[in-house]
């Protein structure tokens, strides 16, 4: 079921997700002004996932240095493409 995640969960979702670097911030944050309105509770379980990485391994990831491994499932593949999907762009 991809039923929309309510106001309390997203904004405990958006203080997990702060991380150490800026880059990581970054694609965080355009994940979430591309997809705030409609995140799943999938999404937020991918999300979840992938803050548990090291803010290293993390930005490998998001940067397509790396590639996820088959130990991660569906919904963290799933909200990698959406967050590899948001183009970084330089503050104006």
């Amino acid at each position: 079921m991809n039923t929309r995640v309510d106001a309390v969960t997203l904004n405990r979702l958006k203080w997990q997700c702060r991380r150490g670097l800026l880059e990581n911030d970054l694609f965080i944050q355009r994940f979430f002004e591309r997809h705030e309105a409609s995140i799943t509770p999938a999404e937020v379980r991918g999300l979840h996932t992938l803050m548990e990485f090291a803010d290293n391994d993390l930005l490998d990831l998001f940067l397509r240095r790396c590639e996820p491994g088959p130990q991660l499932d569906d919904e963290v593949c799933d909200v990698l493409q959406l967050i590899r999907s948001a183009p970084l762009q330089a503050p104006a």
